[in-house]
């Protein structure tokens, strides 16, 4: 359904956003997502086998990871003040662009530093699909859905969306794997340059991006950039690249343990049990009791990662490790949604998309400087020292629970 046709909806029909936005909508934007899941470790396994060196792999997913960190919030804050459509359409081209380089540059002569420089690029333009869709689905309930049912559908939505990011960073890898080992290792940045130029562009072009074009409905001005700041969104972004390192970290320092049992090939299986778990359990956050508050939330999945991941760092045959991952599963997805919950619910008027992208860029930040930690301890200290950087970066995610909790009082939020 088209949006002018959802606006011309009669309020006692009480539309669904999946309504409004249409089923197509959702296909699209996960689709669109797949590729920024796939640059990190697709970058790492290209020039680790083009370059034997895993040094000089863990630098350069590192360097995807700074270039996210240097303008994921600056593409969020262009897309509040140009619109979503016009960023995401020149982030396509030059993206998918910047993946053909990278690989032409790894099989070359190229130097260090230019490798370097074109990772650090990918990493600069690479398209915010999933926080931009965020901001699209808040925009569009606070636009069409009645008052009465907005925080219900936002706790949905942030849950379904977690779902879709929990899926994704376990297909992505494994898409990594399947083309890297079934074709050669260039093919994964091919592919993802090819997904992002048709799915991300049909995603910019999607008719609910007409809205992220807009502005703001009312007419005011968007808030002050000091306002993005302020201590209850940063306290958010801390954890969120928490739950990126601990992506970083388990996935390398479970692809070691594997190795070392001569199965390093089924690491990606492994890494599915955790993912599985833990995209079923964001998608029931939203039939959680309210009684079990947000800040409360946080804390006690935030605690089962904890638990779960010094399990995986004590196990020592396969059969262990699964049941640890499993555990883990449990505490990352509902720790994902409570947290985007949060930053929906604490977005300065008119930053949505900024503080989206502030979120989604932490969390590919955690995940490439995890990586190249867990690759380095891996191969100097070994395996029995890498699975201890998973507990540590829940850790993290924990004390960042909370520090939130502590700046929020009990239902000032309700996610």
């Amino acid at each position: 359904m088209s949006l002018t046709r959802a606006a011309q909806t009669r309020p006692d029909q009480k539309p669904s956003l999946l309504r409004i936005a249409g089923p197509a909508y959702f296909v699209i934007a996960f689709v669109a997502r797949v590729p920024y899941a796939m640059m990190v470790v697709g970058v790492l396994t290209l020039v680790a086998s083009a370059r034997e060196s895993i040094s000089a792999a863990g630098l350069s997913s590192a360097a995807v990871g700074i270039g996210t960190a240097c303008f994921g919030a600056l593409l969020g804050a262009a897309a509040d003040r140009f619109g979503q459509r016009r960023v995401l359409l020149a982030l396509a081209l030059a993206n998918s662009t910047l993946m053909l380089l990278f690989a032409a540059a790894v099989y070359g002569d190229a130097s260090v530093g230019l490798v370097l420089a074109t990772a650090f690029g990918i990493g600069a333009t690479a398209p915010q699909v999933a926080p931009m869709s965020r901001a699209r689905l808040v925009g569009l309930i606070a636009d069409r859905i009645a008052p009465e049912r907005r925080a219900r559908t936002v706790s949905s939505t942030m849950a379904y969306e977690s779902a879709a990011d929990e899926t994704v960073f376990v297909l992505g890898p494994f898409f990594v794997g399947i083309l890297a080992a079934g074709i050669a290792p260039w093919a994964p940045l091919v592919g993802a340059a090819v997904l992002t130029l048709a799915f991300v562009c049909a995603f910019a072009l999607h008719p609910t991006g007409r809205r992220s074009d807009h502005g703001r409905a009312d007419g005011r001005p968007a808030s002050p950039v000091r306002d993005l700041f302020r201590a209850r969104i940063l306290v958010i972004v801390a954890g969120m690249f928490g739950v990126g390192a601990f992506f970083g970290t388990t996935l390398t320092s479970l692809t070691s343990f594997m190795a070392d049992r001569g199965d390093g090939e089924s690491a990606g299986v492994m890494y599915g049990i955790m993912g599985i778990g833990s995209a079923a359990l964001a998608l029931g956050v939203s039939i959680l009791p309210a009684r079990f508050t947000p800040r409360v939330r946080w804390i006690a999945f935030a605690a089962m990662m904890v638990a779960g991941s010094a399990l995986v760092a004590a196990a020592r045959d396969i059969p262990a490790m699964a049941l640890a991952l499993g555990l883990v599963g449990i505490g990352v997805g509902p720790t994902l949604v409570t947290q985007y919950s949060f930053g929906a619910a604490h977005s300065p008027a008119g930053r949505s998309t900024t503080v989206m992208t502030m979120l989604g860029s932490s969390l590919i930040v955690g995940q490439a400087l995890g990586s190249a930690l867990a690759g380095e301890v891996a191969e100097r200290a070994g395996t029995d020292w890498a699975v201890v950087l998973p507990v540590i970066a829940a850790a993290v995610v924990l004390a960042a629970g909370a520090a939130n909790a502590s700046l929020n009082r009990p239902g000032r939020i309700v996610a």
